[in-house]
């Protein structure tokens, strides 16, 4: 999948499910419940030491659906970023800026998307051939810092992650922001077996950014 085609799909997902679990099974499970519930953004955090395995299995299941992306998350460090490439993640999300890994994923095409805090990181990061920040931790700034990000830097695409929740996620819209990323409450679904209410809960989110953002 060409980077722009990821990039363009991220956009049209809106919300990203980062999925983290303690087993293949339970990442495996709780992606795919995110996937009916209309989420197609799937990001498998690297907290779990069967990520490698659970992106080669989605990728396996979805990698011909158009509508599902799947990414890596949680990635420190160029070497990482390969293995999860090399695995089939289509994106990089990381918690924080690494010079070594936007050049690694900027030479495979893929998407690179770092946690940021300031306007310097920003640009850092744009320079660095970044096209998405992560605005990480959301929380720390509240829906009103995209309005203070987009005017010096009205180009920036952003996605936060990090204290978006149900009763907020239709402000975060508002307030500008591309993407959104959850997932707390949908892993500690997993761990109890409530795959139901993880698709429902996830359709819930979808309607509430697109009803938002005027989609």
């Amino acid at each position: 999948m060409k980077k722009i085609k990821v990039l363009s799909t991220l956009e049209k997902c809106g919300v990203v499910a980062v999925v983290r679990g303690n087993t293949k099974e339970m990442g495996v499970k709780i992606s795919q419940a995110c996937i009916k519930g209309n989420i197609g953004a799937i990001e498998v955090t690297y907290t779990n030491k069967f990520a490698n395995d659970i992106i080669r299995e989605l990728d396996e299941m979805y990698g011909q659906c158009e509508d599902v992306v799947i990414g890596a998350g949680t990635v420190l460090d160029p070497e990482t970023a390969r293995l999860a490439i090399l695995s089939g993640a289509k994106y990089v999300v990381s918690p924080s800026f690494n010079e070594e890994t936007a050049r690694l994923c900027n030479r495979y095409m893929v998407p690179y998307i770092p946690g940021v805090m300031t306007i310097n990181e920003i640009v850092t990061a744009h320079e660095s051939g970044v096209d998405v920040v992560k605005i990480f931790p959301g929380s720390a700034f509240g829906p009103g810092y995209i309005g203070a990000i987009k005017g010096p830097l009205p180009h920036a695409s952003t996605m936060v992650t990090g204290g978006v929740n149900l009763d907020n996620i239709d402000t975060w819209a508002k307030a500008g922001v591309d993407l959104v990323g959850i997932g707390g409450e949908l892993n500690k679904l997993g761990e109890v077996d409530k795959f139901e209410e993880i698709t429902d809960i996830c359709n819930q989110y979808v309607e509430k950014f697109k009803e938002a953002r005027g989609n």
